[in-house]
């Protein structure tokens, strides 16, 4: 449970930003979401980045007896009723199709004022629910390349919907895997690192059966995904998937992900079984030698 464990993190810490990357709330129900991550914002201060996503995967819906074909439908009813346990000031009743509450009313409400969360996007699908609730969106840049082309125009799609929409496109964060080194033994490691790790996850046996089973229609555009992660190839994982080589080309690649509009990444340092010494100093070097290379706190962290 990613909530439990975020706080304690909370409890040991007093800047760092706390986010599940993401929730997959048809599995889950919308109430206890609401209360548990509204509890984790007040008990941190603040400084929770709640995400959530409709999820791909078959496997994670059946052992909730929640329905995948469906998936869609559930999870923009449920966003509606999260949105009012964080929003509703006095009692209220929800009825819907997969939902239904009567006089209820949820403490505490988070802390932030706005709490405004991310939506996983996968799709333009996703993209457009971002822009309709005025959320923030968070992109995954191997998806997005396999689904639109290229980072760069998943971000120019989100803001062509919310062109269309007449609404402000908000914060949009992606996430990276991340090794540095620049031998080439080094970073075909690497590479093979992340090939292991897709197939620990299960995901090609997850994907080669098209998430478990057939794809709703809303969901046929991660067939391509899945057929790509069916059988991952170490060649597969370019900067499309992983930040890989010396300081200075990490720096560079990221310098051109911050020109498309992207505020933050999250970077993911353990993968494939990487000893946990090689984890921590890895993100030592990174907070040594690229960090610096961008505006944010740890500057004057660093500098206090």
């Amino acid at each position: 449970m990613p909530a439990v464990l975020l706080a304690n993190v909370a409890g040991r810490t007093t800047r760092v930003r706390l986010g599940p990357a993401v929730v997959v709330l048809p599995i889950h129900h919308p109430v206890h979401v609401a209360e548990e991550w509204a509890m984790l914002d007040q008990l941190s201060g603040g400084r929770v980045d709640f995400a959530t996503g409709r999820g791909y995967d078959a496997h994670e819906y059946n052992p909730f007896g929640a329905d995948f074909q469906q998936g869609a439908e559930i999870f923009i009813e449920g966003l509606d009723l999260l949105e009012r346990c964080w929003t509703e000031t006095e009692p209220f009743s929800f009825k819907g199709r997969y939902y239904q509450v009567e006089d209820l009313e949820v403490h505490p409400k988070p802390a932030q004022k706005p709490f405004r969360p991310f939506m996983g996007s996968f799709s333009s699908f996703s993209m457009g629910l971002a822009a309709d609730r005025d959320w923030n969106l968070m992109l995954a840049p191997f998806a997005a390349s396999m689904i639109f082309g290229g980072l760069d125009k998943a971000v120019a799609a989100y803001r062509e919907i919310c062109d269309r929409k007449s609404v402000a496109p908000r914060r949009i964060k992606s996430s990276y895997f991340i090794h540095i080194g620049d031998s080439q033994a080094e970073m075909d490691e690497a590479r093979a690192r992340l090939v292991n790790y897709f197939s620990m996850a299960g995901m090609r046996k997850k994907t080669s059966q098209g998430g478990g089973g057939k794809l709703p229609p809303t969901m046929q555009y991660f067939a391509d995904i899945g057929k790509k992660l069916a059988d991952p190839k170490i060649e597969d994982f370019d900067g499309n998937a992983i930040l890989l080589g010396s300081p200075q080309k990490i720096i560079d690649r990221l310098k051109t992900v911050e020109a498309m509009g992207i505020e933050e990444v999250i970077l993911y340092f353990n993968f494939g079984l990487k000893p946990d010494a090689m984890v921590r100093e890895q993100m030592d070097q990174f907070m040594r030698d690229v960090a610096p290379a961008f505006e944010g706190s740890h500057s004057r962290i660093a500098a206090a």
